[in-house]
């Protein structure tokens, strides 16, 4: 397969990083009615499950102690936290079309890191239009909620951020690598996508069998639930949000290590 892992530096994959997104864009822009339609349709989604969360509040004043403004809050998290799995990994809804046709082999010659070479192709800037309103939401939220503002709750809200972006990645990374092993393997990605709908909600609204599969099993909860703990409830952080950036690290490099190790197993055959 060529030596896939050649070690360059971070400035080398950012400038060659700049050169392909450059030429994604370019290829994207050249259809705008597509992404203009694309973005419009996003922002309405969106907008639509804002207004069904209105309405649910309208009839009850709190849900197990959430009140509509931290539930308000908890979806603008989840969908910035989201933002970098459907911009920088929108390539993994590829991988099995590629596997499957034996197109995959063009990616194992290259001299750079193999995972780096296939993400890199793909840019779904529709993606900005969910990370404008996500902000949007968070900035309205804080504001009702109240909550302090400092240069160190910033700091550690752009890390709770991150440290969500991490898990969700590292989710879909494993889901899409199930293609190098397992025929038929679509209904794992969409399966494993749709639990990005459970991460906009407190784990503790759901039941005990639930709240552990959340935490540990598919970690969902820590999309949104647990790093917001910092700025909703900062006199009741437990545990695991404390330790939400050390498990979101481990979590994605595991999803790399199986990704890769998908990759490097693949012979091109095709399905």
């Amino acid at each position: 397969m060529g030596d896939m892992m050649k070690p360059y530096n971070l400035r080398f994959y950012l400038r060659i990083y700049r050169k392909i997104l450059a030429q994604d864009l370019k290829s994207k822009l050249s259809y705008r009615a597509d992404f203009i339609i694309s973005t419009i349709g996003m922002i309405l989604t969106n907008v639509a499950a804002f207004i069904s969360l209105w309405i649910l509040f309208q009839r009850f004043p709190s849900v197990l102690g959430w009140n509509y403004y931290e539930m308000l809050f908890l979806y603008g998290f989840s969908l910035v936290a989201l933002t970098p799995v459907q911009c920088f990994f929108d390539n993994n809804w590829n991988l099995r079309g590629y596997v499957y046709s034996g197109d995959f082999i063009k990616y194992c010659f290259r001299p750079i890191n193999l995972f780096f070479y296939y993400m890199s192709e793909v840019f779904d800037i529709k993606g900005l239009g969910q990370l404008v309103f996500g902000v949007a939401t968070l900035v309205y939220t804080w504001q009702k909620l109240q909550l302090e503002m400092s240069l160190l709750i910033f700091l550690k809200l752009i890390v709770a951020l991150i440290t969500a972006s991490l898990f969700m990645i590292a989710l879909m990374n494993i889901a899409a690598a199930a293609c190098f092993w397992i025929l038929g393997s679509g209904y794992i990605m969409v399966t494993a996508f749709k639990f990005k709908d459970y991460a906009k909600y407190p784990v503790t609204i759901y039941n005990s069998v639930f709240r552990f599969i959340f935490s540990f099993i598919i970690p969902i909860a820590f999309v949104a639930y647990y790093p917001s703990l910092f700025f909703l409830r900062p006199g009741e952080v437990p545990l695991l949000t404390w330790l939400s950036p050390l498990i979101g690290v481990a979590f994605f490099c595991l999803s790399y290590k199986v990704w890769m190790k998908g990759a490097m197993s693949y012979d091109g055959t095709g399905s």
